[in-house]
């Protein structure tokens, strides 16, 4: 479990934070993984397009298609982040009402499955019945509900899904072609899935160009077996 508002003795209602030190409303890892998560939502409606045979009627049904599909799937998203948060902000509610009234082992154990692993097993006992202490003296949270800074967050993850289709889609709008636009939209499509691995590698640690390789091989599998599916 995350390290909670609640454990690290802010407000048990606050929203939740954005990343350090990011100056955005949603992490890195967040913001790549929406993105490519469009990316290849959209990919499944290029991916079965026969550049062979189709003409720009079935060119314009399959960018409305695609457009209208990463538009449900960004509200759907933006919808579950948002009961997501309401979740989160119960639990931690739950988990501060039970470090209250528990005994002082219990307690404990609460707090340090609140925290991530690699942190709680740094603390000492006197750290931990610290932070017991400083929750026991935060006054009774009032009710929570979902915030501004909630549909911030929920908007941007709406958008980041749905204008990751753009680059994919947009080839198709702009080239008579269909051959040619499929061409250009493909080459878009894998350096985005490049780009997408290649950052998350760099932000967990991993070497950035494996990373956005072994990405490059994951969103072709993805699409290929929601192709299969027919997704």
């Amino acid at each position: 479990m995350k390290v909670s508002p609640s454990i690290a003795g802010a407000g048990i209602a606050d929203p939740p934070a954005p990343a350090a030190g990011s100056g955005s409303f949603l992490s890195p890892v967040d913001r790549v993984s929406e993105v490519l998560f469009g990316l290849i939502m959209a990919l499944t409606f290029t991916g079965t397009l026969s550049v062979a045979t189709a003409d720009r009627s079935e060119v314009r049904e399959m960018l409305i298609g695609a457009l209208g599909c990463n538009i449900a799937w960004g509200l759907v998203d933006a919808v579950m982040f948002l009961l997501a948060a309401l979740t989160e902000r119960g639990r931690n509610l739950a988990i501060l009402k039970e470090v209250r009234t528990s005994n002082p082992t219990r307690a404990r154990e609460l707090i340090l499955e609140a925290m991530p692993p690699i942190v709680a097993s740094t603390m000492k006992p006197d750290e931990v019945d610290a932070i017991r202490s400083r929750l026991s003296s935060l006054p009774e949270p009032g009710r929570f509900s979902i915030t501004f800074a909630d549909l911030r967050m929920a908007l941007g993850v709406f958008l980041l899904v749905f204008l990751a289709t753009l680059p994919v889609a947009l080839p198709f709008a702009f080239i008579h072609e269909a051959h040619r636009a499929l061409r250009l939209s493909n080459a878009i499509a894998l350096a985005m899935l490049f780009l997408g691995g290649y950052y998350l590698g760099g932000h967990a640690g991993r070497h950035p160009w494996l990373s956005g390789l072994l990405m490059l091989g994951i969103g072709a599998v993805l699409v290929w077996a929601t192709i299969a599916l027919g997704g």
